[in-house]
This record gives structure tokens, C-alpha cells and sequence, in this order.
């Protein structure tokens, strides 16, 4: 439970801080679309709306409005909005998740992974999820797709199957200049983000 509050303080303390921004220079840094009560940006494949009094957030599935206000979310894409840099740019050149942060999230990036296990078990129904969200095949891994997140910067998820030696993997991939958009820990927020996306159109 404490956990849970705490994420909740973070959320609510990033939202404040969102209220503070000047909406007008985020409207032009992004060529957001908005109204006097929303600002609308997509993210991995859903189009989400912000209230611009509030900071709560919104995801758009068929017709319908529906909360969009998980930790995840708001940490991902509060994140690019306010603290991107004004220079961003795609290298073009994707890099390992693991090489971005320190040895201790690489080892923990390497122990049994009970999604790519899922996937693995399932790797029609992850295609489909990934293509879904709108991602690309791409030519590395036993499947693997690159999916955006928003403002060009794509998040490439890689799975490898399992054999009698090694179990199923799933490896993600940034462009090398990721940390111009978003900061480390949040790219294990939208990881989270894609994770619960990908099986919400798997199920």
C-alpha cells in the first residue's frame, strides 16, 4: 500500500509541476493539437488527452474516454513534455536498454522474464499486439517490432524465443540519443506502459 501511495504522491507531484509549465511553449515545442480544455498527443498508438487545469490524463479506445492516469503513464509522458531537451534528435543507431543505466539494472534486465515468456508462448498474438500499436517489423530477433512512444522516438522490442539452454528473452532497444527525450527511469516506465498495452490487445 505504501508503495502504491507513494506512486501516487510521484504522479500527483508531477502533474503540479506540469501546471507550472508555460502550455503555450509545450503546444509549439510538440505541434500538439488542443482545445481550452485539453492538449491531445499520441503515445504508443492510443491518443491520450491531458486536462489543462488539472494535469489528469485520459486514453482514447474506439469512441470512448478512459483513464489514462497510471503511474506510468504520467511519469512517460509528463517526462517528454516538460523536460525534453529544446535540440532532440534521432541518431538513427539503436542501443541495448541495458547500456543506457548502470550494471545493477543490466544484471536485473537479465534474470527469467515472465513476459517474454508470455510472448513466447503466444507469438502470433504478440505480433499482432505490436502491429496493434502500430509497430514495424523489424529484421532483428526472432520477432521483434519498433514501436513509437511519441515525437519520433520509437522503442524497439525484441524477442528471442527459448531453447533447452536459454529461456525466451525480450530485449528493448532505444535510439542511441533517447536520454534527449525522456530520462532513464522513465524508459522503464514506458516499458511498463507498452507491457500492459500489449497484453490488453493480446487478451
Amino acid at each position: 500500500m505504501a508503495r502504491g501511495n507513494n506512486y501516487q504522491i510521484q504522479a500527483r507531484q508531477a502533474k503540479d509541476l506540469f501546471l507550472t509549465y508555460d502550455q503555450g511553449d509545450i503546444i509549439r515545442k510538440f505541434n500538439l493539437q488542443f482545445d481550452e480544455t485539453y492538449l491531445y498527443l499520441p503515445m504508443l498508438g492510443s491518443t491520450y488527452r491531458i486536462h489543462r487545469k488539472t494535469g489528469d490524463m485520459e486514453r482514447r479506445t474506439g469512441e470512448d474516454w478512459l483513464d489514462g492516469n497510471s503511474h506510468g503513464e504520467v511519469m512517460s509522458i509528463l517526462d517528454l513534455l516538460c523536460d525534453s531537451r529544446e535540440d532532440r534528435h534521432l541518431s538513427g543507431r539503436l542501443k541495448a536498454m541495458s547500456a543506457f543505466g548502470l550494471q545493477f539494472h543490466q544484471n536485473l534486465l537479465e534474470d527469467r522474464d515472465p513476459w517474454a515468456e508470455k510472448f513466447e508462448r503466444q507469438p502470433e498474438g504478440f505480433r499482432r499486439a505490436c502491429q496493434a500499436l502500430g509497430g514495424k517489423p523489424m529484421p532483428i530477433g526472432d520477432i521483434a517490432y519498433s514501436i513509437e512512444v511519441f515525437d519520433g522516438l520509437a522503442i524497439v522490442a525484441q524477442l528471442w524465443l527459448g531453447d533447452e539452454e536459454f529461456p525466451a528473452n525480450l530485449r528493448w532497444l532505444w535510439d542511441e540519443n533517447a536520454l534527449q527525450y525522456i530520462r532513464y527511469e522513465t524508459m522503464y516506465y514506458v516499458v511498463g506502459v507498452l507491457l500492459r498495452r500489449l497484453a490488453e490487445e493480446m487478451d
